[in-house]
């Protein structure tokens, strides 16, 4: 038993401690004591290659790689967002893999930048051309002095800066059917079809097959073409969680009839496959067969299943969906040209385009093999060139040629051919980066096969003449040859207001720049943001490394956007967009803006400058991204509602009494761990140091509020600094070892002694029925590794807390294991009369008490007893939560604490990297689906700033990578509202130049046929007409009765107030009319 215990505590410290601890400081008196909190070992891997599997793609196993990295050390800090998206798993292949990409045009650029963020284990970069002025608008890498140099060589230096650990290599001569055997996946952006098709030959018939991609992005038309072999196995199609659900009943029937509880819906679909598990009674559905669902419903499902000669259910059960492989049969290129099968479409008002594009995209192909060059942009020749290409293949197709061919569209087609635009190059650099991914690792669904997109909305409203297209020599050439030079000098005039510089923002700068957008001395692109780099922004925020970690987001953002294109006019703050930096982000700066683009992560940020947008009349372009999916959103002036006018409902929170006493999943777990975290080792500390400041104002604010919350403020303050003070490292291990006691031992004894496992509810019914579920205590034990991790954890965390240094006898098993054991645990008692919450409705855990104010008086005594016999200056270090330093230990705690309860509860338990993902609040993220998002947007761009485009030109759009879909659709007009021959929506601000009074105000509104019964400024009651008092008002001027009664001082940089009027008709019906602005200046 000794030789066990010793065996996990060596375990257990081989991975939570250093093999060295720097040593600690001196203490200054009346300044915070601070730990010396060691970090933790970890396994270092040997260099040695990885061999090819030889049976099947995706590979399954890994060792270390040939840059010594180890499938099982996946650097969390780094990866924690796109670990979330793929798992431990799927990011194991995907280092073990090896790609080539062939043409490093914008999108070859793109899709490399993609995948070196992903991490791959090798990208070969393939390119025979040289760097030409028409790269400078679509590929990052370029700069101008590599104009002349070899496209893959150009690229190099730049791609391996985004992740060291991807070896990059390059070839820059003819590409050879062999080359391609070293690959997992290959990719062609710029690559005839005839030479495609014998590529695709070759890789389609290898044991096993290697996946082909060929993509091409010309002007506003894109192209994908995915094979990944004849039989390819799809792991996970959606990357979706399993769907589980709780039961409540099975009948004895056939087919069975399963309904879950009340309050949870069940999310599964028919035909799904699920498994039982923990039923009781019915124990022959616990045997891990999958039951296949016949008809899903939102609280029962019907199982394929006879369940007549089962067991009757008696309680419990918990449903839990399988997910199953899927098999895809690939064609080959040669064969799918002419029978493409479905087209994966993107936008139903289009739902004719991708049989047309199949064939515009053959005819260029045709042209450029017959011509050797592109159409030039405005030569009717060219155009009609290709017509003519594209007219002799639809007649060859016999019965599946196209009735009728497009001619407008094969014009744009043909005038933009030979440009490689950056929105585009963007939006198909995440697709293909994307179904790279998934050709290595089988993670989500393939395209299958060909996917076409065109945005022809995006050109200039005005006709574009022949003159219009002409090179002018610059690096804006290719773009000038699809939009124009008029609309290039919009885009570099242009005023821009970029908010946020984290992974959207970093993605929206290397576009806006490649655009040229705001590069003139006329435009400015104001980009701000409060953050700082993190390491765990690399893996998507591409223009920072990890020399920038701890530098201002928005300074470094703006600095490598401006080496991308020297041109760029651009201004970097530090400062939060919100009401309190409304004198930076002041009038002048919103009156002078064209268009404002949101690059945020969260809800509010995004309300507060849809606000502004609106008041201010500015287009604003939204986007977002949750892992695989992302969506966008054009707000724009009286063509659009806007951001606000529609929410998403809230996210379902769990009661506060089923957090603390009843949980039943893992979710509840760290819910309360968290929480437990925060109070422990930050609020109580602050708390603690409240006090300590100020002793008479803290305790006497307390003694004056009398009530319940003050009461446990004040014992947790008192049980910090008495009963629980801590004065060396072995207090800290005391501390740690009762307080798993006390939370997985007496408080279950405690909950299980008032609620016994055959209580019952006051009508009768067991009280432990499901959702709950019975707990039981546990048993300390050293020899247990997540005991040990849990006191570890909380022991270190405490010293940190108490300004103690760690002792070196802790890397020892033997002295930790007896410090440990020489805890002396009392027993526990169980107590009756003690209250516990089941309300679930109940928003506080504390109940008052009649005796509050009296205890309370007696907790300050001796509270104020102890303070004086505190070391002089003494505070305590409050710890914030960080869930992105995995040396901390607060993770390590957090997962301690999740999974001990959920031992308590039975519940299945978690690894440390979901319990970060789920406590930390991770947002899943992966550069493909960010890229994405902010191609679209920009494609949008082109429209706001050319002006005079239709409702019907503009698009939102929802993607998710993962299946994948791409869903484009008309935005939402905003709600017109009427009265006698006046219309307005939320776009409206009516506008009244004059210092009135408020009678003049009144007069104003009547001449509108409006009376106005109530204005307010703010929160503040300028007028109501019911008040008599407010008539005494009527001549004074508004902007005065608002500085009397709000007393409120409109700032200098502001010209005007804004009040809002509550108003009615001649028949007294309400009406909503706009905010009125008085300028009064």
């Amino acid at each position: 038993m000794v030789m066990r215990c010793l065996g996990a505590l060596s375990r257990a410290l081989l991975h939570m401690f250093p093999r060295k601890r720097p040593a600690g400081g001196e203490v200054e008196e009346g300044v915070p004591r601070e730990a010396v909190v060691p970090k933790k070992l970890k396994v270092e891997c040997s260099k040695s290659e990885v061999a090819a599997d030889g049976n099947h793609r995706p590979p399954h196993g890994m060792a270390c790689d040939s840059n010594g990295r180890n499938g099982a050390d996946i650097d969390e800090d780094l990866h924690s967002r796109q670990l979330a998206v793929y798992g431990r798993e799927t990011m194991r292949r995907l280092f073990a893999s090896s790609v080539l990409i062939s043409g490093l045009n914008g999108l070859g650029a793109e899709i490399a930048k993609n995948l070196a963020l992903a991490g791959v284990k090798s990208i070969t970069l393939h390119d025979e051309g040289i760097v030409g002025l028409w790269d400078l608008s679509s590929n990052f890498f370029f700069y101008e002095e590599d104009i002349g140099k070899n496209r893959a060589v150009a690229c190099i230096k730049k791609l391996r800066e985004l992740n060291n650990a991807v070896m990059i290599s390059t070839l820059t001569g003819e590409l050879t059917k062999e080359h391609l055997s070293d690959f997992q996946a290959v990719v062609f952006t710029d690559i005839s079809l005839d030479k495609a098709m014998e590529f695709d030959d070759y890789c389609h018939s290898q044991h096993p097959p290697i996946s082909f991609i060929k993509s091409e992005v010309r002007g506003l038309f894109g192209s994908v073409f995915c094979d990944f072999g004849p039989e390819f196995t799809v792991v996970d199609v959606d990357g979706e969680e399993p769907h589980t659900g709780i039961v409540a009943s099975i009948s004895n029937g056939n087919p069975a009839l399963v309904f879950g509880v009340d309050d949870e819906r069940l999310e599964f679909q028919d035909g799904d496959l699920v498994v039982f598990s923990e039923v009781q009674g019915m124990t022959e559905l616990n045997d891990g067969k999958p039951r296949k669902i016949k008809n899903a419903r939102a609280q029962s499902l019907i199982l394929e299943e006879d369940t007549s000669h089962f067991g009757a259910y008696e309680k419990g059960g918990i449903v839990t969906q399988v997910k199953q492989p899927k098999v895809l049969q690939f064609k080959p290129l040669r064969d799918a040209l002419s029978d493409p099968g479905e087209f994966l479409l993107s936008d139903f008002s289009k739902f004719d385009r991708p049989p047309l594009l199949h064939l515009a995209f053959q005819a260029l192909d045709k042209f450029k093999h017959e011509l050797g060059c592109f159409p030039v942009a405005g030569s009717e020749e060219d155009v009609q060139r290709l017509m003519a290409f594209a007219i002799s293949i639809n007649e060859s197709l016999g019965a599946g040629k196209l009735e009728e061919i497009n001619q407008k569209l094969l014009r744009h087609f043909a005038n933009g051919s030979r440009a490689v635009l950056n929105p585009m190059a963007a939006i198909f650099g995440g697709i293909v980066g994307q179904e790279v991914v998934k050709a290595c690792t089988g993670k989500f669904h393939p395209l299958f096969q060909f996917f076409y997109f065109d945005s022809v909305e995006s050109l200039p409203v005005e006709p574009l003449e022949p003159d219009d297209v002409k090179p002018l020599n610059c690096r804006y050439d290719a773009q000038i040859s699809v939009f124009g030079s008029k609309l290039q000098k919009k885009l570099e005039e242009a005023k821009v207001f970029l908010v946020g510089s984290g992974a959207l923002g970093c993605e929206f700068l290397k576009n806006l720049a490649l655009m040229g957008v705001s590069c003139s001395q006329k435009g400015k692109l104001t980009i701000t943001d409060d953050d700082v780099i993190e390491k765990s922004n690399l893996s998507r925020q591409f223009l920072f490394h990890d020399w920038n970690i701890g530098q201002p987001k928005s300074t470094i953002a703006a600095s490598v956007a401006s080496s991308i294109n020297p041109s760029l006019h651009i201004e970097a703050l530090q400062n939060r967009a919100c009401p309190e930096t409304e004198n930076i982000f002041d009038d002048a700066l919103w009156e002078s803006l064209n268009i404002v683009i949101n690059a945020l992560d969260n809800v509010t940020a995004r309300l507060y400058i849809d606000g502004r947008c609106l008041y201010f009349q500015k287009p604003l372009l939204e986007s977002g991204t949750l892992g695989a999916k992302c969506n966008t959103q054009m707000v724009i002036p009286h063509l659009t509602e806007n951001y606000g006018a529609s929410r998403d409902p809230p996210e379902k929170q769990a009661p506060m009494c089923t957090v603390h006493s009843f949980p039943h999943n893992i979710d509840h777990c760290l819910t309360w761990a968290r929480s437990e975290f925060e109070g422990l080792l930050e609020k109580t500390p602050n708390e603690v140091n409240t006090f300590l400041s100020n002793p008479s104002e803290y305790t006497s604010a307390l003694k004056n509020a009398g009530d319940a919350q003050a009461r446990d403020l004040l014992e947790r303050v008192l049980e910090c600094l008495d009963k629980e003070w801590c004065e060396n490292f072995k207090d800290c291990i005391t501390w740690a070892r009762l307080k798993f006691e006390d939370y997985f031992v007496n408080r279950v004894k405690q909950l299980t002694f008032t609620f016994p496992e055959d209580s019952a509810t006051s009508t009768g019914a067991p009280f432990w029925s499901a959702p709950k579920r019975f707990p039981h205590p546990l048993q300390f034990s050293t020899s247990d590794p997540g005991h040990l991790n849990f006191v570890i954890g909380a022991s270190v965390l405490r010293a940190q807390t108490f300004g103690i240094s760690i002792p070196d006898w802790i890397r020892c098993p033997l002295e930790l294991a007896d410090a440990i054991n020489k805890v002396s645990v009392p027993d526990f008692q169980s107590k009756k009369g003690v209250k516990i919450v089941t309300d679930e409705k109940a928003t506080s855990l504390s109940a008052a008490s009649i005796d509050d104010a009296v205890v309370i008086s007696e907790l300050i005594t001796k509270l104020e007893g102890c303070a004086r016999k505190l070391p002089a200056g003494f505070r305590m270090n409050p710890i914030q939560f960080e869930k992105d330093d995995d040396t901390n230990y607060h993770m390590d705690l957090i997962t301690g604490l999740a999974n001990m309860r959920a031992r308590n509860y039975g519940i299945g338990e978690v690894d440390k990297l979901n319990a970060k993902i789920k406590a930390g609040r991770i947002i899943p993220a992966i550069a493909t689906s960010t890229a994405m998002a902010t191609g679209v947007v920009c494609l949008e761009l082109y429209k706001v700033l050319d002006g005079g485009h239709k409702l019907e030109d503009y698009r939102n759009t929802f993607a998710n990578l993962a299946l994948p879909l791409l869903s484009m659709a008309e935005p939402v007009a905003p709600k017109l509202n009427k009265h006698q021959d006046m219309s307005w929506t939320i776009w409206d601000r009516w506008i009244i130049k004059g210092d009135l009074t408020l009678r003049e105000l009144l007069q104003w509104l009547k001449n509108k046929g409006i009376n106005a019964y109530s204005i307010s400024y703010g929160s503040s009651l300028l007028y109501n007409s019911m008040l008599p008092r407010h008539r005494d008002r009527m001549d004074k001027k508004v902007v005065d009765v608002a500085r009397d009664v709000a007393r409120a001082e409109v700032p200098p940089y502001r010209r005007h107030l804004d009040i809002v009027a509550a108003c009615e008709n001649d028949e007294g019906a309400d009406v909503d009319i706009p905010l009125i602005s008085i300028y009064f200046r």
